[in-house]
């Protein structure tokens, strides 16, 4: 179990770090094509940490304002309640805002900065339909995303990513202009050069979004394997992905913005490889695989 997560840890890690340094290649080839120096880059970073550090803040509220999820208390729910409670005493964390969100699809997600700055969301299907020890297994999937800072982790890839838009976006208006500007001086070289940013510039978004998908996909499995830790009961949490993945409808409230964040698609289960490919979970059946190895 130890290993499982060490390892998801570290692939985690390493998507990060090739993110990081194709943004570093992309910026490098956007200032050789509109020959500005570093400038635009660091206007490009500046804007956006800026947006993100907005999303960052208050990202949690409009996350969960989007999927229409209702914060209860205690005594609206004393069974919930108990639950998560025993649950982040195992786990050493604060409990967490708790909100209810009224679809019979079972589902759930969490949200939330840090530890102390915390939510959870559960959907009254996932409620009605799970065994305790089954939604114990959910819970403690949840927790272990907010025990394990993943929407934090999330959060720089969503710079990341925007920083890649924003360039590409630049590469179209600027680097256009620039290669004009030289192709009588360059020759034949700035052309070379200018066709494969350009291709570049088509590619990096794609490229970017498929890496964000892969970073989602691998926190999916650590947070499974930090869930099974918490509960002592991998089972628990492998039956609870086999109801959900048997109700292969989309939520009322399905929003691709914030479909990584649940434990499972929003949209329903996909079945081919092309659609596995961009989506922001891995296989249902290959996570129940890897729970009852442990």
């Amino acid at each position: 179990m130890y290993s499982q997560i060490d390892n998801n840890k570290r692939k985690s890690f390493i998507f990060t770090i090739i993110f990081v340094f194709f943004i570093i290649f992309l910026g490098w080839i956007f200032t050789r094509l509109s020959n500005t120096g570093y400038t635009g880059l660091i206007v490009a970073i500046i804007i956006a940490l800026i947006m993100s550090l907005s999303g960052y803040y208050s990202g949690d509220k409009v996350a969960l304002w989007t999927a229409g999820a209702k914060e209860i208390k205690k005594e609206h729910n004393p069974y919930v309640f108990n639950l998560v409670e025993n649950l982040c005493i195992t786990a050493g964390i604060p409990v967490p805002k708790i909100h209810i969100i009224d679809d019979p699809v079972p589902n759930a997600f969490a949200t939330g900065r840090d530890p102390k700055h915390a939510s959870i969301a559960l959907t009254t299907g996932l409620i009605k339909n799970l065994e305790n020890e089954e939604l114990e297994g959910v819970i403690a999937h949840e927790l272990s995303h907010i025990k394990n800072y993943d929407i934090r982790l999330m959060t720089l890839v969503v710079v990341l990513v925007g920083i890649v838009s924003i360039l590409s976006q630049w590469f179209f208006r600027i680097g256009s202009l620039g290669n004009r500007s030289r192709d009588n001086k360059a020759g034949s070289i700035s052309i070379i050069f200018f066709l494969l940013g350009l291709a570049l510039i088509i590619l990096s978004p794609l490229v970017a979004q498929l890496i964000k998908l892969a970073i989602s996909r691998k926190r999916e499995y650590l947070a499974d394997a930090s869930g099974a830790l918490l509960t002592r009961y991998p089972e628990g949490l492998a039956r609870a992905l086999e109801k959900i993945s048997q109700y292969n409808q989309p939520l009322k409230r399905a929003n691709g913005a914030i479909a990584h964040l649940y434990i499972a698609s929003p949209f329903g289960q996909v079945k081919n490889f092309t659609a596995n490919l961009f989506s922001t979970h891995p296989p249902i059946e290959k996570r129940i695989s890897a729970l009852r190895k442990i």
